[in-house]
């Protein structure tokens, strides 16, 4: 038996397990990534991403659909979670494989298929059982089931193109195919969105989302863990130190200023666009679509600054000093900045009224005074990033002032009446 969703549905349990095996992934993208900081290795990290969004945005459009830890769903779902897992162990292969073992771009292709399928029939079976979520006949379903194949047999024919046996050469017709499974997927995504399903808890999707922006940003709080390479016999020093706190400092930035106000009034826009077709574009433009540059943006800057501690910490008598190269800069800033742009973007369409432009003034100001510095020493970088992104806390605080307390207020006034709601129903029936 399958529990459809509800309006008041809230995320489970159990999708908190799932996520947890996409933190696994995003922090396998970082490695790879780290590995091979070269343009090719970030492009194939990019395309890799993307394609592991669309399985979690799939996963979520499934849980909003129907209850995700009641009836047969969790049995249903454990399978595709064991494949998603395989996945991500075969990610660092997922391009060119390495000796001995399976052929690992064949073995990434083929879980790929099975997440993809699976998540089909699941979605197929929860649609036939309840009915959520859906608009128009059932008939039309198979429709939907084109593009699915479609890109998995693109990735897997990326897969069986001979390796040419040079790592650093990029192959264009592989990256090509996986280019145009990941265009097959967003496009059709972009049709099935806007003019078939329709979101059933508007708080379980919000929700959905800004657990992901936390797990990504769990990634940076990884790196800060990591980068030193402590657990190799590195001493630690005063320079790490700093360089740790200087990290920390931005992510609390970008927490704040996607969870302090964005995240709860984007969720109250989505409540209250009742209209089925305008809400099925703010879904789409809004989380789906919008949400995965935050992501890889965070992610972006998670690797730049594992790069910087891991560079300063081997270096300890001149770690003050350290220079870092052109690209770990760039992923620095530029990850900071690719999430503050869409962030920018995301509150401009939930809520209609955001004026961003000072803001990304100041910190493209702040990138330009680090570029033209030509590449200052480590710490000096990540200071000066630190404190654009104090600053741009602080200006927000201040000119969204009023905005930011009626948000918050609502959201307060929603979550006692919850409680109250919740105590009431309990002293009676517990």
């Amino acid at each position: 038996m399958i529990h459809p969703g509800a309006p008041g549905s809230r995320v489970t349990r159990l999708e908190l397990l799932y996520d947890l095996i996409f933190v696994f992934a995003f922090l396998n993208v970082t490695n790879v990534a780290g590995e091979q900081l070269t343009p090719l290795g970030l492009t194939r990290a990019l395309l890799v991403l993307a394609l592991l969004w669309w399985c979690w945005s799939s996963f979520a459009a499934l849980g909003n659909l129907a209850r995700a830890d009641q009836g047969l769903l969790p049995l249903l779902s454990f399978g595709i979670m064991a494949a998603v897992l395989v996945l991500a162990l075969t990610l660092p292969e997922a391009f060119v494989d390495d000796p001995g073992g399976l052929y690992g771009p064949v073995v990434f292709a083929a879980c790929y298929a099975v997440v993809r399928v699976g998540q089909l029939a699941v979605h197929w079976t929860v649609l036939r059982t309840t009915g959520a979520g859906w608009v128009g006949p059932l008939r039309n379903f198979g429709v939907f089931a084109v593009p699915v194949v479609t890109s998995t047999v693109l990735i897997l024919s990326a897969a069986l193109i001979p390796h040419s046996g040079d790592e650093a050469e990029p192959n264009p017709v592989r990256l090509g195919l996986w280019t145009a499974a990941i265009a097959v997927e967003y496009l059709a995504g972009t049709v099935r969105l806007s003019g078939r399903f329709y979101i059933v808890s508007a708080g379980h999707w919000a929700e959905r989302h800004a657990l992901i922006v936390l797990v990504a940003l769990g990634e940076s709080i990884i790196s800060i863990g990591v980068g030193p390479n402590l657990t190799g016999g590195l001493p630690v020093t005063w320079a790490v130190i700093v360089a740790a706190a200087l990290g920390f400092t931005v992510t609390v930035c970008l927490w704040w200023m996607y969870f302090d106000e964005h995240a709860i009034a984007a969720e109250q826009s989505l409540h209250g666009t009742r209209q089925p077709e305008a809400r099925r574009r703010l879904v789409r433009d809004a989380y789906t679509y919008l949400h995965l540059p935050m992501i890889i943006g965070i992610i972006g800057f998670a690797l730049g600054l594992k790069r910087y501690l891991g560079d300063i910490s081997a270096d300890p008598e001149t770690g003050w000093q350290h220079r870092v190269g052109t690209l770990e800069l760039d992923l620095l800033y530029g990850g900071v900045l690719l999430f503050l742009l869409a962030l920018a973007a995301f509150a401009r369409r939930t809520t209609h009224h955001y004026r961003p432009a000072l803001p990304l003034v100041v910190l493209v100001v702040v990138l330009v005074v680090v570029i033209a510095a030509i590449r200052p020493p480590a710490l000096i970088a990540l200071a000066m990033l630190a404190t654009g992104c104090v600053v741009l806390v602080l200006m927000q605080f201040w000119q969204r002032a009023h905005a930011r307390s009626r948000v918050r207020r609502t959201a307060l006034d929603e979550q006692l009446a919850s409680e109250v709601d919740q105590s009431e129903w309990r002293r009676k029936h517990l």
